[in-house]
Parts: C-alpha cells; structure tokens; sequence
C-alpha cells in the first residue's frame, strides 16, 4: 500500500504518480483537510501540512484506529473538492460520509483527550 499521502490520495482520484500537473491543487486541498482535521483535534498538536509527495501517513499518526480513518476522510474530502461529483444525489451522499467521518474523528479524540468546557470552579480564598 503506498504510504505517501500526495501518492495515494493521487492515485484515489485516478492519477497517475508520474503525471504532476495537478499535484498543486491537490496539496492545497490536502492542505486544507488537515486543517480541518486540527481543528477537530486529529493529528499533531501543531498542524500538519505537505509541500510534496515525501510526507507519509505514520508522519501524520501512528494511531491505527485514527490512521484508517483520516486516510478516508482525506480521500472524501479531496475528491469532493477536485473532482466533484455530478450528481446532487452523489454529492448529497458524500457530504454525509464526511460530517460522519469527521464526527467520529472527533468522538474518538475526545475518548482519548477529553477537555472539559467548562472552566476550573474558582475558589476565594478568605
């Protein structure tokens, strides 16, 4: 299985390796999944982003359970910007596969790395 994020989400979309043309617009929509995926908490504290096909998916997560799934969700999220589908029907069906994907992202961070939103109970000192 190819572990190059760039490689593999090319190649998802129908791409060859070998043919760069689009791999600009690409990154930047990869780009802007991971930033969503931060947002939700997945991944590097930091961020994540690529500039090329050298990044792979363990430098992003070494969770199992979350790497099948961003991989996914990256595939979904890419391919509805690149390539949209034709039909209101398919594009319908691809948005509720990514707000599931992204919900289940995010119940899964909060299991592991929950934080109350509430603040700490003040306490006055006397």
């Amino acid at each position: 299985m190819e572990e190059s994020i760039l490689k593999s989400t090319k190649k998802i979309l129908g791409l060859a390796d070998d043919y760069t043309v689009f791999d600009h617009d690409i990154i930047v929509h990869i780009n802007s999944a991971f930033t969503t995926l931060a947002q939700l908490g997945v991944g590097p504290p930091e961020g994540f982003m690529i500039t090329d096909a050298t990044p792979v998916w363990s430098d992003f997560t070494d969770d199992v359970m979350e790497y099948n799934s961003v991989r996914s969700y990256m595939f979904l999220k890419v391919k509805r910007i690149f390539d949209p589908p034709s039909t209101s029907y398919l594009s319908d069906a691809m948005d509720r596969q990514i707000a599931e994907m992204e919900w289940r992202l995010n119940t899964s961070r909060e299991s592991k790395d929950w934080v109350s939103p509430f603040p700490p109970e003040i306490v006055e000192i006397p």
